[in-house]
């Protein structure tokens, strides 16, 4: 595994980087499988994940303590989105809070997007575990050890709990990296309509 650049910086975001984080996330699925096929017009998709990784990350992701960013300087290179062990699932006031952020960033795929959450509960483990539920690192610093530099911060953290962890991945492409990280493939989520896959990922406790 290679060496993780000393000028990253990896800590939780303050509120007011939400936006900056969300924008960054946008743009590092603005090309994902799952994403296109959840909203396929590449300008409506550039505008609406912005707006939905925000919500997810203000009305969710920040209450559970599980947001971090890696930056150099001022820039947010990579963002990741962690739920802590029984806090994966959204609460009904959390999905209030979202849904209109979601209306609007679906833009008239809200089924697809339902679908797609229904099979991920199907699927999600019941055992207690840290969950990966975004991370993603901003196309233009992608391999500069953004995203690595994410996943050691917070599963320094999983392994010193003895936990396992948890993550979908939604491109077949990344597969390979996540096992890196120690993630070993457990099965395949296929989404209807001529969807892609996602691949259900667990790590056990260290």
């Amino acid at each position: 595994m290679t060496t993780v650049p000393t000028d990253i910086e990896v800590r939780p975001p303050v509120r007011a980087e939400i936006r900056a984080l969300a924008r960054t996330l946008g743009r590092a699925f603005s090309d994902d499988p799952v994403m296109a096929w959840m909203v396929p017009d590449p300008t409506r998709r550039a505008k609406g994940l912005p707006t939905m990784f925000a919500a997810m990350t203000r009305h969710h992701f920040m209450a559970g303590g599980g947001v971090e960013v890696a930056r150099r300087g001022q820039d947010i290179g990579a963002a990741a989105l962690w739920d802590p062990p029984g806090r994966w699932q959204h609460s009904r006031r959390e999905e209030f809070r979202m849904m209109p952020w979601f209306l609007w960033a679906a833009r008239g795929r809200v089924a697809r997007g339902q679908q797609l959450t229904e099979l991920m509960k199907e699927h999600h483990p019941e055992e207690p575990h840290w969950y990966l539920g975004v991370i993603g690192s901003d196309p233009t610093v992608r391999g500069g050890g953004f995203g690595q530099a994410l996943m050691r911060s917070r599963l320094d953290r999983v392994d010193a709990e003895h936990a396992p962890a948890y993550l979908e991945s939604s491109n077949p492409d990344n597969v390979a990296y996540y096992q890196r990280f120690g993630f070993d493939v457990t099965g395949e989520i296929k989404l209807p309509d001529g969807g892609p896959s996602m691949i259900p990922m667990w790590r056990a406790p260290r």
